[in-house]
């Protein structure tokens, strides 16, 4: 489960948790402490989109945001392939695009909601895990690492 796709993953475990041998997790959380810094302008966002969302906009689909979600804080940019941002930066940019992002990401709120869901379902099912996340990976900085029972 990674990304967007981490929470279809957590719905189909729900559904079918007679079908899950382990979990592999990739910058994927389950709290909205784990968002940090980042959380407090998507709650603004979800609160009151009409007066949030060019802010979102500008965070979300910009250049240096975009850049930023592929290498972090990485220290060694010069080892990466400015197509990886590049390209994404240029889809992300075309006509129509800014109102598909900002409508998912305010469809993503669901997720959120159901964040106590999934943690109970991990508390009792204690499913086998493998979570991967990048070293330098923006979010990373605000994670801290807690047990799912605490």
């Amino acid at each position: 489960m990674q990304d967007y796709g981490g929470p279809v993953g957590f719905r189909l475990a729900l559904r079918h948790p007679e079908r899950i041998n382990a979990l592999i997790v990739q910058m994927q959380w389950l709290t909205m402490r784990a968002w940090g810094p980042f959380g407090k302008a998507r709650r603004a966002f979800w609160a009151d989109r009409a007066s949030n969302e060019e802010t979102l906009r500008a965070n979300l689909l910009s250049l240096a945001t975009t850049r930023s979600r592929h290498v972090g804080a990485d220290p060694n940019v010069e080892r990466y392939d400015p197509d990886l941002w590049t390209d994404e930066f240029s889809f992300l940019s075309q006509p129509g695009q800014a109102e598909i992002q900002s409508d998912l990401f305010t469809n993503y709120r669901t997720n959120v909601d159901s964040y106590p869901k999934w943690q109970a379902w991990m508390r009792e099912k204690q499913p086998r895990l493998l979570v991967v996340w990048g070293k330098f990976e923006p979010f990373i900085r605000a994670f801290r690492t807690r047990s799912i029972s605490s």
